[in-house]
């Protein structure tokens, strides 16, 4: 039987504790306690998981430094496989709804931080936040916007809290996370069971219509100008340093967490923080300085796995993207698809689904492992049928 078929609330500290992770992000490291939910999910699944881990693992070993990427693949598959249990466990959307409430915690405090401590002028260099990155800061605006228009029941307070997404999307000035919402949305649209809501559109042509307004009548607002900017920034270069990285190890890559040296067009600038700490003249401190290249990125999610593990890891990472986005298509679930859907059109220009981040790429993997488990079957349900109908039978 479908796991849709009991829908499922999880306990309130749960609850609570989705809420604080935008806030918190170490706090998803609880996902951990829910790998043993893995023995629920379909046998396709699991041996599409255990493709996939093996061709992490496998990849280690053909990398420069085999001992030191072993244990690294092993640690983020370790985290990714958790994250994707996490999903299995709360198996409905409708349970990370709580992630909202910390959401609008992350927006307030990007606003209060920047205008307290740039003023006005920092809003126009774009809106940013100590520990999210600018483009971050706007994909976690992305999917409170999908939150707030997919929550059926939901009240009043949905206008403000889109609201407050929108304007930080659009302060943000991002272009990859526009993109995500709009193929996100269409996804959504076309997919979701429960009719074509056309309004879901409106944040996305309200966003365009704004952009294309600001530059038709020249409001002074730079961040919005950027939505329309056709210009790669850059990501050419460091898309033809991660080809040229995986050519020196393309069987296993140069290993995980270490394929920053190999993107010069990015490593030459050194350690940096979030660019709004580093107009504050917060510098990067110098114990950090020697893994700055740890957290770069290839600005493409292919490619940098491509770089990281090699053929034989994203082969595995592939297989597995491909089957729960097809998989997702059958769940009707507009908050899933939309997610699933809209990182994976962003990730062409950026990466979003790569572990450790602030906590969206965890909610990339904690949906799929929603996608993955919408057959699984739960023992305790079972088991509560069964008692119901042997009741049923004494009686």
């Amino acid at each position: 039987m479908s796991s849709r078929s009991h829908p499922v609330t999880p306990p309130r500290q749960v609850s609570w504790l989705i809420a604080l992770i935008p806030v918190f992000p170490p706090l998803y490291l609880a996902a951990f306690g829910a790998l043993g939910r893995l023995r629920t999910l379909p046998l396709t699944a699991r041996y599409i998981l255990f493709f996939f881990a093996s061709t992490q693992l496998v990849a280690a070993l053909f990398t420069p430094r085999p001992l030191l990427s072993l244990g690294l693949a092993a640690a983020r598959t370790l985290l990714i496989l958790a994250m994707i249990a996490a999903g299995v466990y709360l198996r409905e959307s409708r349970n990370l709804r709580p992630l909202l409430w910390g959401q609008l915690v992350i927006f307030g405090t990007a606003w209060g931080y920047t205008l307290f401590t740039q003023g006005w002028t920092g809003v126009q260099e774009r809106l940013g936040h100590p520990y999210y990155y600018v483009v971050s800061l706007g994909l976690v605006a992305v999917v409170a916007l999908w939150i707030s228009v997919f929550w059926r029941g939901g009240g009043w307070w949905r206008w403000p809290a889109g609201a407050l997404a929108l304007v930080t999307l659009l302060a943000a000035g991002s272009r990859g996370p526009l993109l995500a919402l709009g193929v996100g949305t269409v996804a959504a649209l076309v997919f979701a069971r429960r009719g074509r809501q056309w309004w879901v559109l409106l944040p996305a042509a309200l966003i365009l219509a704004l952009a294309t307004l600001n530059t038709t009548l020249n409001i002074p607002f730079k961040p919005v100008e950027r939505l329309l900017n056709d210009q790669t920034s850059g990501r050419e270069y460091v898309w033809r340093d991660a080809v040229q990285g995986w050519q020196t190890s393309p069987v296993g890559g140069v290993g995980p967490y270490q394929g920053g040296p190999f993107l010069s067009y990015l490593y030459k600038d050194g350690c940096q923080l979030t660019p709004t700490l580093q107009r504050n003249q917060i510098a990067c401190p110098p114990g950090l300085e020697r893994w700055s290249g740890a957290w770069l990125i290839a600005h493409n999610a292919w490619l940098h796995w491509l770089l990281e593990s090699g053929i034989v890891g994203v082969s595995g990472l592939v297989v597995l993207m491909g089957y729960g986005l097809w998989r997702a298509t059958s769940t009707g679930d507009p908050l899933i698809l939309a997610v699933l859907y809209g990182f994976t059109a962003m990730n062409v220009v950026d990466v979003v689904i790569a572990l450790p981040s602030p906590h969206f790429a965890e909610l990339w993997w904690a949906l799929m492992g929603m996608t993955l488990g919408t057959q699984a079957k739960h023992p305790r349900h079972n088991n509560g049928q069964a008692q119901t109908k042997e009741t049923g039978s004494g009686n």
